[in-house]
């Protein structure tokens, strides 16, 4: 037992930051190493699609529950908490889509729902991560990654943000046809006219594309750049692995860096799970929308 402990402790101690921050930003994929290139659809990071479904099915679990419980007397707390949210996406989607909202409102209200658990799993301390993949390998199981937060994947808001695209031009083909539908792409902003058509559809096909990476990107950098503060600051709290004797400031910088952070990362989350929901509605809102 004490051997393996020394063991650890040297390989700490060997570890540089790089290869800290380096080890907690790799994902557990089917490749067994880091992805190569930018695009390769070959590679599936294991992590992120078990994280994203278990997290989704938490959210379905939670509404469910909570549609069951509901009672038309007072509400306890948990009622009042999703009753606000529930009202929240109603509004919102009352407010931006003029059509038919049967679908489109609990589309929304599972998008924020979902969004803010994806999220709140960056509240989970950085070397927690690591601690399960040992206890994980204690069973003969090796896992050499494994990151827990699916949006700081550029896969998984990417694919979040493609799916909102297709909902885009599945409500444009439903609500105005795909004669109306095509006619729109060459005929808006600049008019019906035939010479304009060429530049009509390139405004379009960019302004289509630019909805689909922003969307994604948005989401996946705020979120990125959270995790790597976080990253930041449990190095300040990990000094000691890098041979130097700072503990005080480790401890200083760890806790109150690390809490202060923690309590401004809430309103990130929340921020980040209400803009991609409002850009949802507001998408899917111009689908409805005729030119």
């Amino acid at each position: 037992m004490s051997s393996e402990v020394n063991q650890a402790h040297s390989g700490a101690e060997q570890m540089t930051p790089t290869a800290y921050i380096s080890e907690h930003l790799q994902n557990l994929n089917n490749s067994g190493g880091p992805q190569s290139s930018i695009i390769d659809f070959s590679i599936i990071n294991l992590d992120t699609i078990f994280w994203a479904s278990l997290m989704g099915l938490l959210a379905v679990f939670v509404l469910l529950l909570a549609a069951r419980r509901a009672t038309p007397g007072v509400p306890g707390r948990f009622q009042c908490f999703v009753e606000m949210i529930v009202e929240m996406a109603e509004t919102q989607s009352k407010s931006i889509v003029h059509g038919d909202r049967s679908y489109i409102a609990p589309l929304a209200l599972f998008v924020f729902f979902w969004i803010v658990l994806l999220n709140t799993l960056d509240l989970v301390p950085v070397d927690w991560v690591l601690g399960v993949n040992h206890f994980i390998e204690s069973f003969g199981v090796h896992v050499p990654h494994h990151k827990v937060v699916p949006t700081t994947d550029l896969n998984a808001t990417m694919g979040m943000s493609l799916s909102v695209l297709l909902l885009v031009f599945f409500y444009s083909f439903k609500v105005k046809g795909v004669g109306g539908f095509l006619h729109e792409l060459v005929s808006a902003p600049f008019g019906a006219k035939w010479y304009l058509a060429p530049f009509n559809l390139a405004l379009n096909i960019i302004e289509y594309l630019a909805k689909g990476v922003s969307l994604g990107m948005r989401l996946f950098g705020n979120m990125y750049a959270g995790e790597l503060v976080f990253l930041l600051i449990a190095l300040l709290g990990s000094v000691w692995t890098f041979n130097l004797d700072l503990s005080m400031f480790g401890l200083v910088g760890h806790v109150i860096a690390g809490s202060a952070w923690a309590i401004f990362h809430i309103l990130v989350i929340l921020l980040q799970a209400f803009i991609f929901m409002m850009l949802t509605l507001v998408y899917i809102g111009q689908a409805h929308s005729h030119h």
